[in-house]
């Protein structure tokens, strides 16, 4: 899996865009997000962190194979963090999963947590959601610009 790569599909363009809002606003020394595309890239916000977690590819493959087969959200522990992990669609697109990462937390004070952590994933959502909309209006915006037949280049003006 390439932590950094993306392929130029529809869906990681979206998980990028998502990453960028959402990335800033974790505190430093709190919680990392995961962003993972179906395809299975995925970005962390913080990277290193992440690589110091020791999370194998073919955990992770596990993991959004559990929620592909219904089980969601997972609630686990790995290295002393807690893991929860979750689909991440809109209604009109799947886009991948999405995992925050609790330092030092035990599967208690995960479970504990896990209303404020089902806020965080559905405010997550939603961004996607808004994000999806954002790009699908100015599509129709550019094509309402270009008239049909004319060449993307050509000048509109002419």
């Amino acid at each position: 899996m390439d932590i950094f790569g993306s392929s130029y599909s529809h869906s990681c363009v979206l998980n990028e865009q998502i990453a960028r809002q959402v990335f800033d606003l974790l505190p430093e020394n709190g919680p990392m997000m995961v962003i993972i595309s179906k395809e299975g890239n995925y970005w962390p916000s913080d990277a290193e962190g992440f690589t110091k977690l020791g999370i194998t590819d073919g955990y992770i493959k596990e993991l959004c194979a559990k929620i592909n087969d219904g089980e969601e959200p997972i609630i686990t522990n790995v290295n002393g963090f807690g893991l929860v992990i979750t689909g991440l669609a809109t209604e009109r697109s799947d886009y991948g999963y999405i995992m925050i990462v609790l330092p030092n937390y035990s599967p208690e004070s995960t479970m504990a947590s896990i209303g404020l952590i089902e806020i965080i994933l559905s405010q997550v959502g939603l961004i996607a959601h808004l994000i999806e909309q954002n790009n699908m209006l100015y599509e129709r915006q550019m094509k309402r610009l270009v008239p049909c037949g004319q060449a993307a280049g050509d000048s509109i003006l002419n």
